[in-house]
This record gives C-alpha cells, structure tokens and sequence, in this order.
C-alpha cells in the first residue's frame, strides 16, 4: 500500500501573492478546504507545504502556501504535485478505495482467466478497472457491484465476475 496519496498536481502560478493553480487528482475536490499540510513532491525533493488559502476556480484548486509569497517563487512550482499522508486522507465509506491501492493488484475471475489491474479509468457513470490478463488481452471491467465480487486490499487481490460479452 501507498504511504502517500496524490491529490492533484501543480499546473502555473495565480497572481503575484504566490498562489498556484492545482489539477485535482482527488474525487473529492472540496478536500482542500479542509488542508492544513501536504507534501509537495518537485525536482526529486519533498517538503511539507501549509496552506493558507484555498479558492475554486472552475475545475481548479487555487492554492495559497505559507512557504510561497511571491510569484516568482510559485512559477518554479509548475508539474509539482501534492501529497497527502493516509493519516490526512479522507476517510472512505464501505466498498471505497484508493486507486493507488487497487493499482497492481491480482485479480482472478470466475471465468478461469486471471490478470493484473494495471489502471482505472474514471467515467462519468462509474470507474472501469483495466485488467491485464495472463494471455496479454485486455479486460474492461466496470466497477460495479455485479463484478467486483471482493477485493482484499492487504493481500493486493481481487476477485471478479466477467459478464457475457465482455471478454471474447
């Protein structure tokens, strides 16, 4: 398992105070505005960011840090990303789960073919689980309740139903 969540990725500056705009990672977006830290990961270093100020603008974060004041300072912040511990993270419901957590995971149908979860793309409707099965085809699995049979996020494996048609 992950230690650390990615919650979204520097893209420019915003004005001259040093805030910066910020692409959410997150499904949560209105997370930010309960951020007191995070980690901002760039050019091979991490360090711990306060925030002190969080705005929303269209389908952006923007982001005000105490460690940052002038736009200078924020323009070399461009591709950084954010990172939050599992401590600070958001608290999941039932038969929720971290993508970073689902990533790599073994997954076993009931068909007899077996693979690994190599990404989950996020639609509109519900997430599609992309599986690499053993014989190099590729499942699209929506993630949804009449195919995802059990997921065990200690041991890194999944157990699926693969409704007719989906697989030739």
């Amino acid at each position: 398992m992950e230690d650390m969540l990615r919650i979204g990725v520097i893209t420019s500056p915003h004005g001259v105070h040093g805030e910066v705009k910020v692409y959410p990672t997150t499904d949560d977006v209105k997370r930010y505005s309960k951020l007191k830290k995070a980690l901002l990961s760039h050019n091979g270093s991490v360090s711990e960011v306060h925030i002190k100020s969080v705005k929303y603008q269209k389908n952006m974060v923007i982001l005000g840090m105490e460690e940052y004041s002038t736009m200078n300072e924020a323009e070399g912040l461009r591709e950084a990303e954010l990172y939050v511990s599992r401590a600070d993270a958001v608290k999941l419901n039932k038969d929720e789960y971290f993508i970073a957590d689902l990533i790599g995971m073994d997954v076993t149908t009931d068909i007899g073919v077996n693979g690994k979860l190599v990404d989950v793309m996020q639609t509109g409707a519900n997430d599609v689980y992309v599986i690499k099965l053993d014989d190099e085809r590729e499942l699209l699995l929506p993630a949804i309740a009449d195919c995802v049979l059990d997921v065990d996020v200690e041991s890194a494996k999944m157990q699926v139903h693969v409704l007719p048609g989906l697989i030739d």
